[in-house]
């Protein structure tokens, strides 16, 4: 099983000899490959539509690992039950609903060793979530895919620390190590920031000079943020 670019980055995530619950697994990707590289003895794939599951199913038994990986129609975490996996994967979905599976499944919080999230909006909100409610970010990373960025984090119980705005948005981890991923991401972003600012400049009106302030503003967090690098 050959991943993606981003689907890699995940599961070179997972620590090793872990049981693995892959929530939202669509095609079963990363389970199939944890367990045919025996980096785990064992998943479940889950996912919410049938659809996906049953493709997973496919996947799981042309690689003949039925008796390794486990399928469930579970709408989050609902259908695991506790104690059943040290590591939980949730990735590639936005980050509003990232934090709503871990809320209805605080009860595994005790009994899941490590989270594997790849949000894929809304990361600030994710690691918000993440500082408030007892969990500690120990590791991110962040990858391009296909002219895409991805940013991921791998989560274990904690307590609360100290974030700025600057941390909550780009990753104290990532700003920490000087990511040369995240780099690039900000000078994406300032130039996209840029070119909105040119067309804005060309149009009149009070509703236009608000938002050209506030992407003033945002522009320069984010060149004050890459001055660090």
């Amino acid at each position: 099983m050959e991943l993606s670019v981003r689907l890699q980055a995940v599961a070179d995530m997972v620590t090793e000899g872990t049981k693995v619950a892959d929530v939202g697994t669509d095609h079963a990707y990363i389970p199939i490959y944890l367990v045919e590289h025996d980096k785990n003895p064992s998943a479940i794939a889950m996912d919410i539509n049938r659809g996906p599951l049953k493709k997973a199913e496919e996947n799981i038994s042309s690689h003949n690992l039925e008796n390794k990986i486990e399928t469930r129609l579970s709408d989050g975490l609902k259908q695991l039950h506790l104690g059943e996996a040290d590591s939980v994967v949730i990735a590639g979905m936005g980050g509003g609903l990232v934090v709503k599976i871990m809320e209805e499944g605080t009860l595994h919080k005790k009994y899941v060793k490590e989270w594997i999230l790849q949000p894929q909006s809304e990361i600030s909100k994710v690691r918000q979530y993440l500082n408030e409610n007892g969990y500690c970010i120990v590791e991110e990373n962040m990858v391009i895919d296909e002219g895409k960025f991805y940013p991921m984090m791998r989560v274990t119980e904690g307590t609360i620390e100290e974030y700025t705005q600057e941390e909550l948005c780009y990753g104290k981890c990532l700003l920490k190590e000087k990511n040369p991923i995240l780099k690039k991401f900000l000078e994406k972003e300032i130039d996209i920031k840029k070119e909105i600012l040119e067309k804005l400049h060309q149009t009149r009106g009070g509703q236009v000079a608000k938002r050209i302030e506030e992407i003033e503003e945002e522009t320069d967090r984010l060149q004050k943020t890459l001055s660090s690098f």
